[in-house]
């Protein structure tokens, strides 16, 4: 329910792009971006800013993020937020202040806490069958673990739209676009809302994409989060291209991060064990490649899947007396 804000320089605008363009536009999630401008125009910088700096408002306004100065002026500043409220307020999309070199005057950061260490290393499990399941056959599963306080995030491509063709249900966010963000996102909900169960479902190919979020989930260690990874080795959706999942021990890596439980292998049964757990909780599903025949787009939009989400995690707010 409270408002987003994120800083960066413009350097990171490039690695902005996929979630600002199909996650925060497409389901109109409003963030207040404050972005620094390295290499503006007449600023004399470092060689990697000389095109982005020049670029960066262009950029925005590419993007459909209205921009405009952070003021140097400290009575400016309140007006300033106040337009950029209104705008988030009315439309629903990113807002971005541009913050000159010097704009804010040198101030000594105070360390932040780091989060401590989940504690000693888990070891990983392996449960195997000797035959993969469909893509299908895991969502299945997932579904039938649901309760009423799960909210499950669907990466990017097939899985979303088998996810729901199975069962549409309004604690379902089908992401599209934005590789690589479902767990991202699944963070920032299960530390938001420690009474719900976040349950991210997600793949080889967006994993690949963004490993960095392992460490940082690892980091948080949120205890109400599942993270299920379903490998099938391909970008299923784009036409079946190889991924390099066959040579990453993705479990491994969770166990390297700090989760807490950690299961792998091709049974799909460890899916029922990672929603009966707790902690921190990642499971390396081998799946094999291919979807549901005929299978359709969701027929409601990215807008209106993140109004209801919103509404459904309101109605346990409330049932719960908050």
């Amino acid at each position: 329910g409270r408002r987003a804000v994120a800083m960066m320089q413009n350097s990171g605008l490039g690695n902005a792009v996929s979630p600002l363009t199909s996650l925060s536009h497409v389901f109109r999630i409003p963030t207040l971006l404050i972005v620094t401008h390295r290499g503006a125009p007449g600023l004399k910088d470092e060689p990697q800013h000389a095109l982005m700096g020049p670029i960066t408002e262009r950029m925005l306004r590419t993007m459909e993020v209205p921009c405009e100065v952070f003021p140097q002026e400290p009575e400016a500043i309140a007006p300033a937020l106040e337009r950029a409220e209104g705008y988030m307020e009315r439309e629903g999309r990113p807002y971005a202040l541009l913050m000159k070199k010097g704009t804010v005057a040198p101030h000594p950061l105070r360390r932040q806490a780091v989060p401590a260490p989940a504690g000693e290393r888990a070891g990983v499990r392996r449960l195997e069958r000797g035959r993969p399941p469909t893509r299908r056959e895991a969502l299945e599963r997932v579904l039938a673990g649901e309760d009423g306080r799960t909210v499950v995030i669907a990466t990017t491509g097939y899985t979303g739209r088998e996810l729901y063709a199975l069962e549409d249900r309004p604690c379902h966010l089908y992401m599209v676009g934005s590789m690589g963000c479902a767990s991202s996102l699944g963070l920032g909900l299960a530390l938001a809302r420690p009474d719900l169960r976040v349950v991210v479902v997600d793949g080889d190919g967006a994993a690949l994409m963004r490993m960095g979020n392992f460490a940082t989930l690892g980091a948080y260690h949120p205890p109400n989060l599942v993270h299920l990874l379903l490998d099938n080795g391909v970008h299923d959706s784009t036409g079946a291209q190889a991924t390099v999942s066959a040579h990453v021990d993705f479990a491994g890596v969770a166990r390297a991060c700090g989760y807490r439980t950690i299961l792998a292998g091709d049974d799909p049964a460890l899916i029922d064990r990672l929603l009966a757990g707790e902690g921190l909780r990642f499971g390396h599903l081998r799946t094999i490649p291919g979807t549901i025949e005929d299978l359709p787009r969701p027929a409601i939009t990215p807008e209106q899947v993140r109004s209801r989400l919103m509404e459904w995690i309101d109605t346990r707010h409330k049932s719960e007396g908050h």
